[in-house]
């Protein structure tokens, strides 16, 4: 285990501090604690302040974010159509985008990763759940009671804003305006700022009246107090507009209710894993951040159910030895230092909860390294008792760091067995699973005798229904049942829709020591939720650079795996000479699958380059006049800007091999000749028509070879005498 003395680490972890100790005392001022114990810890968050201002003004964290040039990165998206904005034309509503060319087949490519990462490699079952979800499953799942921000309204006008982001809004205004503030004063704003999504509503509301914050919209008008907002689309099923329904907030609900269907598929078999990648949909208040926080998204999410008595992997020893940074608990409230230990030790020590939890996290940055995230930019962070629900047994967030922080892109959660539970209460429906015993074991078991002379005649046509769900209580229903039967004379069982009143006259108890060759049980469950949106952007942000020599040059440095486009044909210049050996390489890459992208557009091949760094395309094959004469094409690497030559008949095997990393391009350029160049591809106008040196002319080559600024092509030899051959 390595403890990593990172600076930034130390800020966070402050932050994380500040963060809890705010939270207790809240909760010591609701439970009315004496004030002297209040102001001691009052004391201690000041400290922490303190120490959190001295430590940012000795960090270079700052500098590291502005080499990161956020304004050329913004335009390129929208300029390259990988993001742009929904109903543009219309002036559409925040927090809505549309995915152009670039990022549908990025996301494609990713979520076809995900897929054989999780659903093929562990053998999950697929479903595609619908969107639309009647209120009584959200209600079950506690999403209807819940799942809340807060709002805060105009007076006058009656406009909607996000309490805590307004708040956010109103410190940077502040600060703007008065820039006479010194460090260390800016820096107790700055905290409050970000601190303003673990306020209470009281807190809130005090810290925006601290402001004499009104209404963004008009300046004149105050705001209400903030209240709790659901941030779920509610709707209506049906003509007659009785039945209301959500659009669903996430995807998991789906794979809960279908449990039961699942297991039988799955032949019985315990455990086992299902998974879903779809839309979910959350009514911002206050979309920002792009990407980060939208009101429509995609998510692929994963429901493992297993014994709770028996949360072991089979697969784990397979990835025991991945390292990983975490984020523990005490840490974040102690020493404030990330680790960097295997997931093996993690689990064996106690600090991952669990082999299944631990088997997932190993295998959600198995799968964000492959598809091109900074393994360095990413960590895992524990919840602290006071985030994590009571049901949970242990929680982990995959984070990664963008130019906003560190960003919450993956959960993963032991739920315990909460929501079969949750479900299975609300609808009467047992949802449970069943385990083999090698060996039989003999008990004391409670048997309900239903009196079917009675039950018919009283129930009729439900008889059928009343006995089933007799029959299907459980151990411990049964005891409960009993206990009511036997105290007050009566107690009721449920379908979900419909409660029978059972008396004491319909049923008897017997009392039997019975072999019991298979248990029942309600599943636990560990589910990671990913949130592709999230990961799609990080892949962005992680991917761009520019070039060192020229700003304007951006290059999008996509893993060959997922780029939107794997490789560019190219004429060095636009001759009908070329174009039989440019259709012959389209027709062979789009025969094998391979997405290219032809530009035959005018300017220099190097101007043309450019254009493809944009779209991350990793390699370039160009057509010259070397090409006419012995069938060889330039194939050029995106992020070395190196050629290469190699025959036309070799080249499918070596792009296949390229595009999935098992053969590296390192390796690739020992075995063929590189093309002269200098790497540097500026002076695009120079390209073509000014060459830097041309090799000795000679009557008996038909080509020559001029070097430029942008590499070295072959050009055809004026001098030839073809009586020389």
């Amino acid at each position: 285990i390595n403890n990593n003395n990172d600076e930034k680490d130390d800020i966070y972890s402050l932050q994380a501090k500040i963060t809890t100790k705010q939270s207790l005392i809240r909760t010591l001022k609701k439970e009315n604690t004496s004030i002297t114990i209040i102001n001691d810890e009052v004391n201690q968050l000041n400290e922490l302040r303190s120490k959190l201002i001295e430590l940012q003004k000795n960090t270079n964290d700052n500098d590291i974010l502005e080499q990161f040039n956020r304004k050329s990165f913004d335009e390129l998206l929208v300029r390259k159509m990988y993001v742009i904005k929904s109903f543009e034309i219309h002036n559409g509503p925040s927090g809505l985008f549309d995915y152009g060319p670039p990022a549908c087949a990025l996301k494609a490519n990713v979520l076809n990763i995900w897929r054989q990462i999780f659903i093929l490699e562990e053998n999950m079952l697929e479903m595609e759940c619908t969107n639309l979800t009647p209120s009584s499953v959200l209600e079950a799942s506690g999403h209807v009671e819940r799942f809340t921000d807060f709002m805060v309204k105009d007076d006058k006008t009656g406009e909607c804003f996000r309490a805590d982001k307004l708040l956010e809004d109103v410190i940077d205004n502040y600060l703007q305006s008065n820039p006479q503030l010194t460090i260390q004063e800016q820096e107790v704003h700055r905290l409050i700022q970000r601190q303003a999504d673990a306020y209470d509503a009281d807190e809130l509301y005090n810290m925006l009246m601290k402001y004499n914050t009104k209404s963004p919209t008009n300046p004149q008008n105050d705001i209400t107090r903030p209240f709790p907002f659901n941030l779920m689309f509610k709707t209506t099923i049906g003509p007659e507009g009785t039945q209301v329904g959500y659009l669903r907030p996430e995807t998991a609900q789906g794979l809960f209710v279908n449990f039961k269907r699942l297991l039988d598929y799955n032949q019985g078999k315990m455990p086992f894993a299902a998974a879903q990648i779809g839309l979910g949909f959350r009514n911002e208040i206050a979309p920002r951040n792009g990407l980060l926080r939208v009101r429509e998204f995609c998510m692929a999410e994963i429901e493992h159910f297993v014994d709770p008595k028996d949360k072991s992997y089979p697969k784990f020893n397979n990835i025991a030895n991945k390292e990983v940074i975490l984020f523990p608990a005490d840490a974040q409230l102690g020493s404030g230092r990330t680790i960097t230990i295997t997931i093996g030790e993690a689990v064996a020590s106690g600090l991952i909860n669990n082999q299944t939890l631990g088997y997932f996290m190993a295998r959600t940055q198995i799968f964000l390294e492959k598809i091109g995230i900074n393994k360095l930019k990413m960590r895992f962070r524990q919840h602290l008792k006071t985030e994590m629900a009571h049901y949970a047994a242990d929680c982990w967030d995959l984070e990664i760091k963008l130019v906003y922080g560190w960003i919450e892109c993956v959960g993963h959660a032991d739920r315990s067995c909460y929501d079969l539970q949750q479900h299975s209460s609300k609808t009467g429906i047992p949802l449970l699973a069943s385990q083999r015993l090698n060996e039989p074991i003999y008990i004391d078991k409670v048997i309900v005798e239903p009196n079917k002379k009675l039950i018919g005649p009283l129930f009729k046509t439900n008889q059928k229904i009343v006995l089933q769900l007799l029959e299907n209580l459980s151990d411990e229903a049964l005891v409960q049942f009993k206990a009511e039967i036997e105290t007050t004379g009566k107690s009721t069982v449920s379908d979900g829709t419909t409660s029978y009143e059972i008396t004491k006259d319909l049923v008897s108890f017997v009392s039997e020591n019975k072999a019991i060759h298979e248990v029942k049980f309600v599943p636990s469950v560990i589910e990671p939720s990913y949130g592709i949106g999230r990961i799609l952007y990080s892949v962005f942000e992680h991917s761009f650079s520019q070039r060192s020599n020229d700003e304007s040059r951006c290059v999008m440095s996509f893993k060959p795996c997922v780029a939107p486009i794997k490789v560019g044909i190219y004429r060095l210049i636009n001759n009908i000479q070329f174009d039989p050996i440019v259709k012959q390489i389209y027709n062979v890459l789009q025969s094998n699958h391979i997405s290219n992208k032809v530009d035959s557009s005018s300017g220099t091949v190097g101007r043309r380059y450019s254009r493809a760094d944009e779209l991350g395309i990793p390699f370039g094959i160009t057509i010259d006049f070397q090409t006419l004469v012995d069938d060889s094409i330039t194939l050029r690497e995106r992020d070395s800007m190196e050629q290469i030559r190699l025959p036309i008949n070799k080249l499918l095997d070596i792009l296949i091999q390229l595009i999935n990393e098992s053969l590296s391009w390192s390796k690739l350029s020992q075995l063929y000749p590189l093309v002269e160049s200098n790497n540097d591809e500026e002076d695009e106008e120079e390209a073509v028509d000014k060459p830097k040196d041309v090799v000795k002319t000679t009557t008996t080559s038909p080509t020559l070879i001029q070097h430029h600024v942008r590499a070295a092509f072959s050009r055809p030899n004026p001098a030839f005498v073809t009586s020389s051959i």
